[in-house]
């Protein structure tokens, strides 16, 4: 098998990553005199911030997803191929991949950050993370199926089991989530679920740090904590847990909690092709990264977005691993290559716009650079910065009306099991 890729005149760009990093790259560079091949495991690209969405079923899968193919169908010296990486041969400068080798002149990894368990096998196989789309639609199934499986529990013990939520880590993602949950809990699952005492339903969130969304301000990290606990969630701070079998959450401290869902929001860890070596590594399995995102050691090959720790004496523990440093290193590099001389290129400068989290229905926390605040009025800031940022005119406006809608009916119309069939081969 062969990726079939023309041969050109033309220098070849290839990207390994459709993420925030390497979508922006590929756009940036479009009509430019690199023959540019896009490599992704996906067809689409995933706007990760409103994951959690899906998985509460306030948005359909597709709202937050874009083809790939449409958004280039004009571009024809750039390819997109579906497979993965396996292997990066710098010295012959070639990528390996699942349908065959590719030569490159100028190699980007934009592959991201994969969820990092801390070598806890149990809950890797037993947990969800968020990092897919597909992860967010096994946790809206797994949580509709548990309240149907719990209406026929043979005993409390049991119920109560598939009616508790454990969410491990109090970041952006375990806080949103937690908020959602909340509010599906008050307004949407007791009116599908008559037959059922919700306040059996509880929702843990157990943050090992002693605050909640700790790249954030303290005064948004309290408000956070404050509006989740009004809200019924149980704020489990200074606590880690260590294992998961037979629906039992073992904590540090000894303690346990019975719960059949168990989601896993307590950090990330790069994900390198193969090929690099430990020396190119750094914190987090993340690739060294000089100022002008150039992978140590290597003099064609670069990283960007949540792949790449550059060397920052401003930033000793990484740039965060959020959407602006992917966007704004995608732009810096984008702009380098454009230029003929080396000498000619600008070294990164990360420009912090701000940060914010939502908690729920008229909740949310934003922190400027120049002003914090809290409640609705941040909500509604929260919506419009995201809404903007979506790709693809019909999905903002399919968000738009679904928000509008669940905002005014108190409801949320996609709560649907959905089980995928294979048929069998030969």
């Amino acid at each position: 098998m062969s990726l079939n890729i023309p041969e050109t005149s033309k220098r070849r760009l290839v990207v390994i990553g459709a993420g925030f990093a390497g979508l922006r790259l590929v756009e940036k560079l479009k009509g430019s005199n690199f023959q540019i091949v896009l490599i992704d495991r996906n067809n689409f690209h995933q706007f990760q911030p409103l994951f959690y969405q899906v998985a509460v079923a306030g948005l359909e899968p597709s709202s937050i997803a874009f083809p790939l193919r449409r958004m280039f169908q004009k571009s024809y010296q750039i390819f997109i191929r579906l497979t993965e990486v396996t292997h990066i041969s710098t010295e012959s400068k070639t990528v390996h991949t699942l349908n065959g080798a590719l030569s490159y002149d100028v190699l980007v990894v934009a592959t991201g950050a994969a969820t990092n368990f801390f070598g806890m096998d149990q809950l890797a196989a037993r947990s969800f993370g968020m990092k897919t789309v597909g992860e967010a639609l096994g946790i809206r199934n797994t949580i509709l199926k548990n309240y149907e499986m719990a209406l026929v529990a043979d005993s409390d013990e049991e119920r109560n089991a598939l009616m508790k939520i454990v969410i491990v880590g109090g970041g952006p993602t375990g806080v949103e989530l937690s908020g959602a949950l909340a509010d599906m809990r008050r307004f949407v699952l007791p009116k599908d679920y008559p037959d059922l005492d919700f306040r059996q339903m509880q929702i843990f969130l157990i943050e090992a740090s002693p605050t909640l969304l700790n790249g954030m301000s303290e005064q948004s990290s309290c408000k956070a904590a404050e509006f989740l606990t009004n809200m019924g969630v149980n704020v489990m701070t200074n606590e880690q847990v260590t294992g998961y079998e037979n629906n039992i959450v073992q904590l540090k401290d000894g303690k346990t909690l019975n719960s059949a869902t168990v989601i896993w929001a307590a950090g990330v860890t790069g994900a390198p092709p193969g090929g690099f070596n430990e020396h190119q590594l750094g914190r987090g399995r993340r690739l060294v990264v000089d100022a002008f995102n150039r992978v140590k050691g290597e003099s064609d090959v670069y990283a960007i977005g949540d792949i790449a720790f550059m060397d920052d004496p401003d930033m000793p523990r990484g740039h965060p691993q959020v959407a602006q440093v992917a966007l704004q290193q995608a732009k810096n590099l984008a702009a380098n290559l454009k230029r003929k001389e080396l000498s000619d290129w600008k070294p990164f400068k990360y420009k912090d716009k701000g940060s914010m989290a939502t908690i729920g229905r008229n909740k949310a926390v934003v922190d400027l650079p120049f002003l914090k605040f809290q409640g609705m009025f941040a909500w509604f800031v929260w919506m419009f910065v995201h809404l903007i940022s979506i790709i693809g005119v019909r999905n903002k406006l399919f968000i738009f009306i679904n928000w509008v809608w669940n905002y005014v009916t108190y409801d949320q119309s996609l709560r649907l099991i959905i089980r995928q069939r294979v048929p069998k081969k030969d």
